[in-house]
């Protein structure tokens, strides 16, 4: 198997962190880059833009979480670590699901091998992980 990019879609759970640490092992094993992809829950977007949660410590939560993936991944492998995020809905596109969010992504960065956390309850890596499983045009690893 050629595998240039891996994706890792999370959402800063412990789950996503086990998925991301399986990314690391994926990446390292097949000489790959890794990509972490932050999938914002429409209910966590609601809340910043009502005030209840502070869009600063949400900041600050995902750098921590990022930071901590990128020291495990360099320790272990030299590629390239990058990140991005995308808001799980769309308020003007009635298809846009967490799993499509995390597809449309895996295409645009011309992903080769997707590792998903399959999570119980509403979180939106969780629910995406299904879609994903159905949909992707790339391997696969649900953790």
């Amino acid at each position: 198997m050629d595998i240039d990019l891996v994706l890792a879609p999370v959402d800063g759970s412990d789950q996503s962190e086990r998925a991301a640490e399986y990314a690391i092992a994926v990446a390292e094993r097949y000489d790959a880059d890794l990509h972490l992809l932050f999938v914002i829950d429409e209910r966590l977007h609601r809340d910043i833009d009502s005030g209840e949660v502070s869009a600063d410590a949400i900041a600050n939560e995902h750098q921590a979480f990022t930071e901590s993936i990128r020291e495990q991944f360099m320790a272990v492998h030299d590629g390239t670590f990058e990140t991005s995020s995308a808001t799980a809905f769309s308020e003007t596109r009635l298809m846009q699901t967490p799993g499509s969010v995390v597809l449309d992504v895996a295409e645009d960065i011309d992903t080769d091998f997707i590792v998903v956390p399959r999570e119980e309850g509403e979180e939106a890596v969780g629910r995406a992980a299904i879609y994903v499983i159905e949909y992707a045009s790339q391997p696969v690893l649900t953790v």
